[in-house]
Protein backbone atom coordinates (compact mmCIF):
# COMPACT_ATOMS: atom_id res chain seq x y z
CA UNK A 1 0.00 0.00 0.00
CA UNK A 2 1.18 3.73 -0.78
CA UNK A 3 -0.21 7.26 -0.76
CA UNK A 4 -0.42 8.96 -4.47
CA UNK A 5 0.30 12.42 -5.11
CA UNK A 6 -0.56 14.07 -8.30
CA UNK A 7 0.72 17.58 -8.96
CA UNK A 8 0.27 19.97 -11.31
CA UNK A 9 -0.51 17.55 -14.50
CA UNK A 10 -0.87 18.18 -17.81
CA UNK A 11 -1.58 16.62 -21.10
CA UNK A 12 -1.65 18.03 -24.30
CA UNK A 13 -2.44 15.73 -27.44
CA UNK A 14 -1.13 18.05 -30.12
CA UNK A 15 -2.60 21.79 -29.60
CA UNK A 16 -5.70 20.07 -27.67
CA UNK A 17 -5.09 20.40 -23.85
CA UNK A 18 -7.58 17.69 -22.36
CA UNK A 19 -5.70 17.81 -18.22
CA UNK A 20 -5.38 21.20 -17.16
CA UNK A 21 -2.66 20.88 -13.96
CA UNK A 22 -4.14 18.71 -11.76
CA UNK A 23 -3.46 18.04 -8.04
CA UNK A 24 -4.88 15.51 -5.88
CA UNK A 25 -3.54 13.87 -2.94
CA UNK A 26 -4.70 10.13 -2.51
CA UNK A 27 -3.84 8.67 1.24
CA UNK A 28 -2.24 5.05 1.90
CA UNK A 29 -5.19 2.90 1.68
CA UNK A 30 -7.96 4.86 0.35
CA UNK A 31 -10.31 4.62 -1.80
CA UNK A 32 -10.52 7.55 -4.62
CA UNK A 33 -13.07 7.82 -7.61
CA UNK A 34 -12.65 9.71 -10.26
CA UNK A 35 -16.02 10.76 -11.66
CA UNK A 36 -17.17 13.33 -14.33
CA UNK A 37 -18.77 12.84 -18.13
CA UNK A 38 -17.09 11.52 -21.04
CA UNK A 39 -14.18 13.71 -22.71
CA UNK A 40 -13.70 14.82 -18.95
CA UNK A 41 -10.49 13.46 -19.21
CA UNK A 42 -10.62 11.02 -15.92
CA UNK A 43 -9.63 8.00 -17.84
CA UNK A 44 -6.88 10.16 -19.21
CA UNK A 45 -5.54 11.02 -16.14
CA UNK A 46 -5.32 6.59 -14.59
CA UNK A 47 -4.04 5.93 -17.92
CA UNK A 48 -1.27 8.31 -16.54
CA UNK A 49 -0.96 7.01 -13.32
CA UNK A 50 -0.20 3.95 -14.56
CA UNK A 51 2.20 4.71 -17.24
CA UNK A 52 0.23 4.20 -20.14
CA UNK A 53 0.10 7.72 -21.45
CA UNK A 54 2.80 10.26 -21.06
CA UNK A 55 2.88 13.09 -19.19
CA UNK A 56 2.77 16.58 -20.95
CA UNK A 57 3.78 18.29 -17.25
CA UNK A 58 3.94 17.70 -13.71
CA UNK A 59 4.55 14.70 -11.39
CA UNK A 60 3.19 11.72 -10.09
CA UNK A 61 4.66 9.83 -7.28
CA UNK A 62 3.36 6.54 -5.76
CA UNK A 63 4.59 6.36 -2.25
CA UNK A 64 8.29 7.94 -1.91
CA UNK A 65 8.76 7.31 -5.64
CA UNK A 66 8.15 9.71 -8.22
CA UNK A 67 7.26 7.66 -11.23
CA UNK A 68 6.39 10.06 -13.58
CA UNK A 69 8.75 8.67 -16.41
CA UNK A 70 8.92 5.10 -15.25
CA UNK A 71 7.16 2.17 -17.22
CA UNK A 72 4.13 0.68 -16.50
CA UNK A 73 5.84 -2.29 -15.25
CA UNK A 74 7.84 -0.37 -12.42
CA UNK A 75 5.41 1.17 -11.16
CA UNK A 76 4.16 -1.69 -8.62
CA UNK A 77 0.65 -0.78 -10.17
CA UNK A 78 -2.58 -2.94 -11.14
CA UNK A 79 -5.29 -2.45 -13.62
CA UNK A 80 -8.54 -3.69 -13.92
CA UNK A 81 -10.05 -2.55 -17.83
CA UNK A 82 -13.52 -2.18 -18.55
CA UNK A 83 -13.01 -5.17 -21.48
CA UNK A 84 -11.25 -7.90 -18.92
CA UNK A 85 -8.49 -8.10 -20.82
CA UNK A 86 -7.61 -11.88 -20.26
CA UNK A 87 -6.06 -13.94 -22.56
CA UNK A 88 -8.75 -15.91 -23.96
CA UNK A 89 -6.18 -19.56 -24.76
CA UNK A 90 -5.58 -19.68 -21.25
CA UNK A 91 -7.30 -20.87 -18.32
CA UNK A 92 -8.71 -18.92 -15.43
CA UNK A 93 -5.87 -20.11 -12.96
CA UNK A 94 -3.31 -19.49 -15.62
CA UNK A 95 -4.78 -16.26 -16.41
CA UNK A 96 -4.49 -15.53 -12.91
CA UNK A 97 -0.78 -16.20 -12.26
CA UNK A 98 0.55 -15.28 -15.51
CA UNK A 99 1.85 -11.66 -14.16
CA UNK A 100 3.82 -14.10 -11.69
CA UNK A 101 5.14 -16.07 -13.93
CA UNK A 102 6.88 -13.17 -16.03
CA UNK A 103 8.41 -12.46 -12.91
CA UNK A 104 9.68 -15.92 -12.56
CA UNK A 105 7.77 -16.29 -9.16
CA UNK A 106 8.09 -19.96 -8.26
CA UNK A 107 5.53 -22.36 -8.87
CA UNK A 108 4.60 -23.12 -5.56
CA UNK A 109 4.57 -19.39 -4.41
CA UNK A 110 2.49 -18.40 -7.70
CA UNK A 111 -0.07 -21.16 -6.50
CA UNK A 112 -0.52 -20.21 -3.16
CA UNK A 113 -1.16 -16.14 -4.14
CA UNK A 114 -3.64 -17.37 -6.74
CA UNK A 115 -5.39 -19.90 -4.79
CA UNK A 116 -5.69 -17.26 -2.44
CA UNK A 117 -6.88 -14.74 -4.73
CA UNK A 118 -9.54 -17.57 -6.11
CA UNK A 119 -10.86 -17.99 -2.63
CA UNK A 120 -11.15 -14.29 -1.37
CA UNK A 121 -13.45 -14.04 -5.27
CA UNK A 122 -15.39 -17.51 -5.03
CA UNK A 123 -13.66 -18.51 -7.83
CA UNK A 124 -12.36 -22.13 -6.73
CA UNK A 125 -14.43 -24.27 -9.18
CA UNK A 126 -13.93 -22.42 -12.13
CA UNK A 127 -9.92 -22.30 -12.57
CA UNK A 128 -9.99 -24.54 -15.03
CA UNK A 129 -12.35 -22.79 -17.46
CA UNK A 130 -11.51 -20.02 -20.48
CA UNK A 131 -12.96 -16.62 -20.29
CA UNK A 132 -15.30 -18.24 -23.36
CA UNK A 133 -16.95 -20.65 -20.69
CA UNK A 134 -17.47 -17.44 -17.88
CA UNK A 135 -20.22 -14.78 -17.16
CA UNK A 136 -19.29 -11.20 -17.77
CA UNK A 137 -19.84 -11.25 -13.76
CA UNK A 138 -17.03 -14.13 -13.67
CA UNK A 139 -15.05 -12.91 -16.48
CA UNK A 140 -14.66 -9.54 -14.22
CA UNK A 141 -13.77 -11.23 -10.92
CA UNK A 142 -11.12 -12.80 -12.59
CA UNK A 143 -9.58 -9.65 -14.04
CA UNK A 144 -9.58 -8.63 -10.36
CA UNK A 145 -8.05 -11.87 -9.24
CA UNK A 146 -5.25 -11.40 -11.73
CA UNK A 147 -4.75 -8.00 -10.26
CA UNK A 148 -4.73 -8.97 -6.79
CA UNK A 149 -1.93 -12.05 -6.88
CA UNK A 150 0.59 -9.23 -8.45
CA UNK A 151 0.13 -7.50 -4.58
CA UNK A 152 0.08 -3.92 -5.92
CA UNK A 153 0.91 -0.70 -3.87
CA UNK A 154 -2.22 0.22 -6.04
CA UNK A 155 -5.01 -1.12 -7.42
CA UNK A 156 -6.92 0.97 -10.69
CA UNK A 157 -9.99 0.31 -11.90
CA UNK A 158 -11.21 1.73 -15.71
CA UNK A 159 -14.94 1.75 -15.42
CA UNK A 160 -15.05 -1.64 -14.56
CA UNK A 161 -18.43 -2.66 -14.47
CA UNK A 162 -20.01 -0.50 -17.56
CA UNK A 163 -20.43 -3.89 -19.53
CA UNK A 164 -22.40 -5.54 -16.88
CA UNK A 165 -25.98 -5.36 -16.61
CA UNK A 166 -28.06 -3.24 -13.68
CA UNK A 167 -28.22 -6.33 -10.95
CA UNK A 168 -24.81 -7.83 -11.38
CA UNK A 169 -23.45 -4.28 -11.56
CA UNK A 170 -24.78 -3.54 -7.87
CA UNK A 171 -23.74 -7.11 -7.25
CA UNK A 172 -19.60 -6.59 -8.05
CA UNK A 173 -19.73 -2.99 -7.12
CA UNK A 174 -20.26 -4.82 -3.43
CA UNK A 175 -17.80 -6.97 -3.89
CA UNK A 176 -15.16 -4.61 -5.25
CA UNK A 177 -15.99 -2.55 -1.98
CA UNK A 178 -15.66 -5.68 0.54
CA UNK A 179 -12.36 -6.49 -1.55
CA UNK A 180 -11.11 -3.09 -0.58
CA UNK A 181 -12.50 -3.54 3.09
CA UNK A 182 -10.31 -6.16 3.72
CA UNK A 183 -7.15 -5.46 2.04
CA UNK A 184 -6.93 -2.20 2.25
CA UNK A 185 -5.04 -1.41 -1.18
CA UNK A 186 -5.03 2.21 -2.17
CA UNK A 187 -7.65 2.17 -5.23
CA UNK A 188 -7.99 4.65 -7.80
CA UNK A 189 -11.69 3.93 -9.46
CA UNK A 190 -12.88 5.73 -12.98
CA UNK A 191 -16.66 5.70 -12.97
CA UNK A 192 -18.89 8.08 -15.13
CA UNK A 193 -21.65 6.92 -13.09
CA UNK A 194 -21.97 9.17 -9.81
CA UNK A 195 -23.86 6.15 -7.64
CA UNK A 196 -20.81 4.03 -7.73
CA UNK A 197 -18.73 6.93 -6.77
CA UNK A 198 -21.06 7.89 -3.77
CA UNK A 199 -21.84 4.32 -2.99
CA UNK A 200 -18.04 2.72 -3.08
CA UNK A 201 -15.75 5.60 -2.61
CA UNK A 202 -14.10 7.37 0.60
CA UNK A 203 -13.21 10.57 -1.52
CA UNK A 204 -14.59 11.70 -5.07
CA UNK A 205 -12.84 13.69 -7.35
CA UNK A 206 -15.18 15.31 -9.75
CA UNK A 207 -13.36 16.09 -13.18
CA UNK A 208 -15.32 18.56 -16.10
CA UNK A 209 -13.05 19.43 -19.50
CA UNK A 210 -9.96 18.14 -17.67
CA UNK A 211 -9.68 20.13 -14.24
CA UNK A 212 -11.10 19.40 -11.02
CA UNK A 213 -14.69 20.91 -9.80
CA UNK A 214 -14.42 19.23 -6.24
CA UNK A 215 -12.96 16.64 -4.31
CA UNK A 216 -14.63 15.87 -0.83
CA UNK A 217 -16.83 12.68 1.14
CA UNK A 218 -19.55 11.90 -1.25
CA UNK A 219 -22.23 13.37 1.45
CA UNK A 220 -19.82 16.30 1.31
CA UNK A 221 -20.57 16.58 -2.31
CA UNK A 222 -24.09 15.99 -1.90
CA UNK A 223 -24.98 18.44 0.84
CA UNK A 224 -22.51 20.84 0.10
CA UNK A 225 -21.76 21.01 -3.62
CA UNK A 226 -19.29 23.71 -5.17
CA UNK A 227 -21.16 24.75 -8.15
CA UNK A 228 -24.03 24.04 -10.26
CA UNK A 229 -21.58 21.31 -12.51
CA UNK A 230 -21.75 19.26 -8.95
CA UNK A 231 -24.79 19.60 -8.01
CA UNK A 232 -26.27 18.52 -11.21
CA UNK A 233 -23.39 15.63 -11.55
CA UNK A 234 -23.98 14.16 -7.69
CA UNK A 235 -27.31 12.98 -6.74
CA UNK A 236 -29.47 10.76 -8.80
CA UNK A 237 -32.50 11.88 -9.92
CA UNK A 238 -30.55 15.09 -10.49
CA UNK A 239 -31.23 18.18 -9.00
CA UNK A 240 -34.06 20.95 -9.89
CA UNK A 241 -32.56 24.57 -10.87
CA UNK A 242 -34.85 26.94 -10.86
CA UNK A 243 -33.65 30.74 -11.88
CA UNK A 244 -34.83 33.78 -10.13
CA UNK A 245 -34.37 36.72 -7.63
CA UNK A 246 -34.36 36.73 -4.08
CA UNK A 247 -37.31 39.88 -3.00
CA UNK A 248 -39.06 40.69 -0.44
CA UNK A 249 -37.53 38.22 1.37
CA UNK A 250 -38.19 35.14 -1.18
CA UNK A 251 -37.15 33.32 -3.90
CA UNK A 252 -39.25 34.69 -6.91
CA UNK A 253 -38.48 32.72 -10.07
CA UNK A 254 -38.54 34.73 -13.37
CA UNK A 255 -41.79 32.82 -14.11
CA UNK A 256 -43.59 34.48 -11.08
CA UNK A 257 -43.39 31.66 -8.16
CA UNK A 258 -42.62 32.01 -5.14
CA UNK A 259 -40.12 29.62 -2.96
CA UNK A 260 -39.14 29.55 0.24
CA UNK A 261 -35.43 30.99 0.58
CA UNK A 262 -33.24 28.41 2.04
CA UNK A 263 -32.69 28.60 5.55
CA UNK A 264 -29.00 29.96 5.78
CA UNK A 265 -29.27 32.66 3.48
CA UNK A 266 -29.28 36.36 4.30
CA UNK A 267 -31.95 38.19 1.97
CA UNK A 268 -29.80 41.84 2.54
CA UNK A 269 -26.37 40.44 0.46
CA UNK A 270 -28.64 38.46 -2.50
CA UNK A 271 -30.86 41.27 -3.28
CA UNK A 272 -30.85 42.31 -7.29
CA UNK A 273 -28.73 39.09 -8.11
CA UNK A 274 -29.70 36.62 -10.74
CA UNK A 275 -29.75 33.59 -8.95
CA UNK A 276 -30.44 29.47 -9.55
CA UNK A 277 -32.28 27.79 -6.83
CA UNK A 278 -31.36 24.06 -6.44
CA UNK A 279 -33.71 21.71 -5.34
CA UNK A 280 -33.01 17.96 -4.75
CA UNK A 281 -36.40 15.91 -5.51
CA UNK A 282 -36.18 13.54 -2.53
CA UNK A 283 -36.26 17.20 -0.55
CA UNK A 284 -39.77 17.69 -1.55
CA UNK A 285 -42.79 16.34 -0.25
CA UNK A 286 -46.67 16.02 -1.06
CA UNK A 287 -49.04 17.95 1.18
CA UNK A 288 -52.87 18.54 1.38
CA UNK A 289 -53.26 22.06 2.17
CA UNK A 290 -50.81 25.03 2.07
CA UNK A 291 -47.99 24.25 -0.44
CA UNK A 292 -46.97 25.06 -4.15
CA UNK A 293 -48.99 23.71 -6.21
CA UNK A 294 -48.68 22.21 -9.66
CA UNK A 295 -50.09 20.14 -12.35
CA UNK A 296 -48.31 16.67 -12.83
CA UNK A 297 -47.01 16.39 -16.37
CA UNK A 298 -44.82 12.68 -15.84
CA UNK A 299 -45.37 9.68 -13.22
CA UNK A 300 -42.79 7.03 -12.62
CA UNK A 301 -43.25 4.37 -9.90
CA UNK A 302 -41.22 1.81 -8.89
CA UNK A 303 -42.79 0.12 -5.56
CA UNK A 304 -40.39 1.78 -3.01
CA UNK A 305 -40.60 5.15 -4.82
CA UNK A 306 -42.82 7.48 -7.03
CA UNK A 307 -41.05 10.03 -9.55
CA UNK A 308 -42.91 12.95 -10.71
CA UNK A 309 -42.64 16.23 -12.68
CA UNK A 310 -44.98 19.13 -12.03
CA UNK A 311 -45.67 22.37 -14.20
CA UNK A 312 -45.65 24.89 -11.30
CA UNK A 313 -46.65 28.26 -12.95
CA UNK A 314 -44.65 27.69 -15.89
CA UNK A 315 -41.68 26.58 -13.64
CA UNK A 316 -41.20 22.49 -13.75
CA UNK A 317 -39.80 20.89 -10.47
CA UNK A 318 -39.27 17.26 -10.50
CA UNK A 319 -40.19 15.17 -7.11
CA UNK A 320 -39.48 11.80 -5.54
CA UNK A 321 -41.74 10.75 -2.98
CA UNK A 322 -40.90 8.15 -0.38
CA UNK A 323 -44.16 7.63 0.29
CA UNK A 324 -47.28 5.58 -1.57
CA UNK A 325 -49.09 8.27 -3.23
CA UNK A 326 -51.76 7.58 -5.96
CA UNK A 327 -50.90 10.07 -8.33
CA UNK A 328 -51.99 10.12 -11.97
CA UNK A 329 -51.50 12.38 -15.19
CA UNK A 330 -52.92 15.55 -14.84
CA UNK A 331 -53.75 15.73 -11.37
CA UNK A 332 -52.65 18.72 -9.28
CA UNK A 333 -51.01 18.12 -6.38
CA UNK A 334 -49.36 20.48 -3.65
CA UNK A 335 -45.87 20.57 -2.28
CA UNK A 336 -43.58 21.49 0.12
CA UNK A 337 -39.73 22.38 -0.28
CA UNK A 338 -37.55 21.68 3.23
CA UNK A 339 -35.64 24.56 3.34
CA UNK A 340 -32.94 23.43 5.39
CA UNK A 341 -31.78 21.35 2.22
CA UNK A 342 -32.12 24.36 -0.18
CA UNK A 343 -29.38 25.60 -2.11
CA UNK A 344 -28.65 28.77 -3.78
CA UNK A 345 -26.05 29.44 -6.65
CA UNK A 346 -24.79 32.30 -8.45
CA UNK A 347 -26.19 32.66 -11.81
CA UNK A 348 -23.34 33.99 -13.80
CA UNK A 349 -20.49 31.75 -12.12
CA UNK A 350 -22.22 29.06 -11.18
CA UNK A 351 -20.52 28.49 -7.50
CA UNK A 352 -22.47 28.13 -4.69
CA UNK A 353 -23.78 31.12 -2.45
Amino acid sequence: MAPVNISNVQKRFGAVNVIHGIDIDIKDGEFVALVGPSGCGKSTLLRMIAGLEELTDGEIRIGAREVSNLPARDRDIAMVFQNYALYPHMTVKDNMGFALKLKKVSAEETKVKVDRAASILGLESLMDRYPRQLSGGQRQRVAMGRALVRDPQVFLFDEPLSNLDAKLRVQMRGEIKALHQRIGTTTIYVTHDQVEAMTMADKIVVLHDGVIEQVGAPLDLYDRPANLFVAGFIGSPAMNFIHGRVEEGVFRTLNGLTLPLPAAANPATLGGRELVCGIRPEHIRAVTSGGIEGRVELVEGTGSEIYAKLACRGDEIACLFRERLDVRFGDTIQIAIDPDSMHLFDAETGRRL
